[in-house]
């Protein structure tokens, strides 16, 4: 695995067949190598290709095997600040801090 740090900026530059790069969760994949061959077709990487593959990824709800598979192409991940679940904390955190307590 890679502790290579990618923006969002920079995957999208990774948008064709020929260099497919999509990001699942906090995770940037090359999937340049396995367009070809993905069991729903290669047009579903490639719709998302430069970008964030995360809700279609997971609302198919894919085996252990391809979650596993798709770990052989991880080559870095998100900055802290781009990760999903970072600003969405950071959210929750801010708003915890303005609600008024219940008496």
């Amino acid at each position: 695995m890679s502790d290579a740090i990618f923006t969002r900026s920079e995957v999208s530059m990774h948008c064709s067949e020929d260099d497919c790069w999509i990001i699942v969760g906090n995770f940037v994949y090359d999937v340049t190598k396995f367009v070809d061959l993905h069991p729903g077709g290669p047009e579903i990487l490639l719709e998302f290709a430069g970008g964030d593959a995360t809700d279609a990824f997971e609302s198919v709800g894919h085996s252990m095997c391809a979650r596993m598979m798709l770990t052989k192409f991880k080559i870095g991940s998100l900055p802290e600040e781009e990760r999903p679940d970072f600003v969405q904390a950071e959210y929750i955190t801010h708003a915890k801090i303005s609600l008024p307590m219940a008496h």
